[in-house]
């Protein structure tokens, strides 16, 4: 099938950098004059791109640090990052349009208690203390109920949760609460400890001590030491499993993607747990004081693991990694192609069903596999001294030499285009760094309390976010 200019337009419209636009025109003449039939930009813009798209009349804001055009034809602009309810309100009166509207303490304060229908989120607090509450209706718009929304308020009855909600901040319902009533579109299962719901993301809310109705029926709050997640789930949500203290085993199904931060955090009842090759992330502190978890899977699927994951786990003995690629003392080092790594604990002795040997490293050789050095990889690995990026390697993760204290050289190659969150945070032995002009997009704080940090300030292309 040959693609033609409409084809050939909306595949385009998912590029993510202007170089593909350039390369595209540049590979495929019949395709010459593609950027000019956008009325809209589909990539964030600088000052040199914005001159490639000469036709745009819509101009699309990505991320809060966008620059920002107006000039030519552009008579409306479409916001993408989240904005309190009061910015909505003004960008619309100047015919712009926002996406994701969340819902602050402020706004609520200032227009009221009810929730307007084009809100997206709560933000967290958002409710906080609010003894006026004593009944609401979640309008289906909202998919986010931030942390501690409605923490205090103290008449709070009852309340309207809608399918449409995928994630519930920790927290929530905290506080003296009148809750005795909910009603829960898509309701999941009721346990002793927290109410599941939702789909395609299964998340849960601590059960407030005064429920006693779900659905217009009584409850009962039972122990479970076994729950079935059923396969029409696809990720388990932040807090899911939080403090579910009678849960011994738990079967994942392989419809699940993603396991959330603190997921299954103080379960200190699990024993044992396999994790499906379906599985890419595990988010931060996911298995946090797991004390009685002795053994543990972790397939090569798993290209992310968030820091804190197995921390606490006092009783790990055993894990299995199927792409194990480096063990010292400090980490255990795998995956394709990116390269992640997770804290040892304390009592591990076995890995892949040998005994294992803890030793300091101080230099490390990436496997040219690897594409991308993922969030935390060497985190505190305080005898690194120097290290060998590859030129196969495009990115470098968050927080992922953070305090490397004795860290004093490293050569970023010319492949590398991006440089995370506090990437080299506090690397105070560091005096020695290139910064490639391939670098696009720079983390906040990702030179904080480098040893070359003042040199680093003398370049101009490098953000003075970096050094905060």
């Amino acid at each position: 099938m040959k693609l033609g200019y409409n084809e050939i337009m909306i595949v385009s419209m998912y590029f993510n950098d202007i170089n593909d636009f350039i390369n595209l025109e540049m590979g495929v003449k019949r395709f010459q004059g593609n950027i000019e039939r956008f009325h809209f930009n589909p990539i964030p813009l600088n000052e040199y791109s914005r001159k490639l798209f000469p036709n745009i009349e819509t101009f699309h804001i990505y991320n809060e640090e966008d620059e920002i055009f107006d000039d030519g034809k552009i008579f409306k602009k479409v916001i993408w990052y989240t904005v309190n309810y009061s910015t909505y309100l003004k960008e619309k009166e100047q015919g712009n349009i926002c996406k994701n509207i969340e819902y602050t303490e402020e706004d609520r304060k200032k227009y009221g208690n009810t929730i307007p229908s084009e809100v997206k989120s709560l933000g967290d607090y958002c409710f906080n203390n609010c003894d006026s509450l004593t009944s609401i209706d979640i309008p289906s718009s909202v998919s986010k109920i931030g942390a501690d929304c409605f923490i205090g308020c103290t008449s709070l009855r009852s309340i309207n949760i809608p399918s449409s909600v995928s994630f519930i901040g920790y927290g929530c319902f905290l506080g003296r609460s009148s809750l005795t009533s909910m009603n829960i579109d898509n309701l999941q299962f009721i346990s002793k400890e927290r109410i599941f719901m939702n789909e395609p993301v299964l998340v849960s809310i601590e059960i407030p001590k005064n429920l006693e109705i779900i659905n217009g029926k009584n409850i009962e709050k039972k122990d479970i030491n076994e729950f079935i997640i059923p396969s029409s789930i696809t990720k388990l949500g932040e807090y899911c499993f939080y403090q579910c203290s009678s849960l011994t085993s738990i079967n994942i199904p392989t419809s699940i993607n993603e396991i959330g931060i603190y997921c299954f955090y103080e379960c200190c009842s699990l024993i044992s747990i396999n994790i499906p090759s379906s599985i890419s992330k595990l988010g931060i502190c996911c298995f946090k004081e797991c004390y009685s978890l002795k053994s543990i899977n972790i397939p090569a699927s798993v290209s992310e693991i968030g820091d804190y994951c197995f921390d606490g786990c006092s009783s790990l003995t055993s894990v299995s990694v199927d792409n194990l690629q480096f063990i010292s003392k400090e980490r255990i080092f795998m995956n394709e192609p990116v390269l992640v790594s997770i804290k040892i604990p304390e009592n591990l002795q076995i890995i892949n069903g040998k005994n294992i040997e803890k030793k300091d490293i101080n230099e490390f050789i990436i496997p040219t596999t690897i594409t991308k050095l993922g969030d935390w990889c060497f985190y505190e690995y305080s005898s690194l001294i120097s290290i060998n990026i590859p030129s196969t390697i495009n990115e470098l993760g968050d927080d992922c030499f953070c305090e490397c204290y004795s860290l004093t050289s490293i050569n970023i190659p010319s492949s590398i285009s991006k440089i995370g969150y506090e990437c080299f945070y506090n690397c105070s032995s560091l005096t020695s760094i290139n910064i490639p002009s391939s670098i696009t997009s720079f983390g906040r704080g990702c030179f904080y309390g480098c040893g070359c940090e003042e040199e680093l300030m003398k370049n101009e292309t490098i953000p003075t976010d970096c050094f905060k």
